[in-house]
């Protein structure tokens, strides 16, 4: 999958190249700018993805508290079990 990703995007830039009548190989001053898109690219997809895939986190909410509930008291160190 990745060599037709490739392929596509190679004949795009040709294309665009071409429109533009740009010389190929292209003048250093292009290529340094062309290669500078991709690796802003390759470190921008990371970013992209965690912000919009990012796992939400719920948070649990007590339910109300009764007059019962208000009234008990815990010791400190107390379980369940009584200890």
């Amino acid at each position: 999958m990745g060599y037709i990703i490739s392929l596509g995007v190679g004949l795009g830039i040709g294309l665009l190249y071409w429109l533009l009548k740009v010389q190929s190989p292209a003048p250093p001053l292009i290529a340094l700018a062309g290669l500078l898109g991709m690796v802003l690219g390759e470190h921008a997809i990371p970013v992209v993805k965690a912000q919009f895939f990012a796992q939400t986190t719920a948070a649990q909410v007590a339910g109300p508290v009764t007059d019962a509930d208000a009234k008990k008291t815990v010791a400190p160190g107390a379980t369940k079990q009584g200890g």
